[in-house]
């Protein structure tokens, strides 16, 4: 009988299996965060969104990175490594070979577009976006032929 022991991660560490890259990543849910998208160690793409969903175990639903909305589909990804940094704030780095999504939450990134926005910053939660007129946000209502278990995805 083997003594099989749980995995322990404090501050940092690199996370395999998807229930738990699943649980380190949820409190990102309804955040504004900062992205960056490499290519080795090229970035090609990076900007500020809004996390709706976080997915797992759905190969049919896409990871995309946008300012109005992100989608982490955990499918996408190899595995996810996050780090604790001075501030006490963490950053997450999803990676499929040798390109990875580094999220950041945006309170914690430097100001992207502060030079338009009159050098406010982002805002940190739901309720500073919602009284930020910089961004609109939008709820999409669903069809009446939609199936009933459209958000079970989020519960892993």
């Amino acid at each position: 009988m083997s003594d099989a022991r749980a995995k322990l991660y404090i501050n940092t560490g690199v996370v395999t299996d998807k229930t738990d890259i699943y649980n380190i990543l949820r409190p990102l849910l309804k955040q504004t965060v900062s992205y960056a998208y490499y290519r080795g160690n090229q970035v090609e793409s990076s900007g500020t969104g809004w996390v709706e969903r976080v997915v797992v175990d759905h190969p049919e639903i896409a990871s995309y990175f946008t300012p109005l909305s992100i989608c982490v589909n955990l499918d996408s990804f190899d595995y996810l490594q996050f780090d604790t940094t001075s501030e006490q704030l963490l950053v997450y780095t999803l990676v499929i070979g040798s390109e990875r999504v580094v999220l950041e939450f945006a309170a914690s990134a430097p100001r992207l577009g502060a030079d338009e926005a009159g050098g406010r910053p982002l805002p940190r939660n739901a309720e500073e976006l919602a009284r930020d007129l910089r961004f609109i946000q939008m709820e999409l209502m669903m069809s009446p032929d939609a199936s009933d278990g459209a958000d079970e995805d989020e519960d892993a």
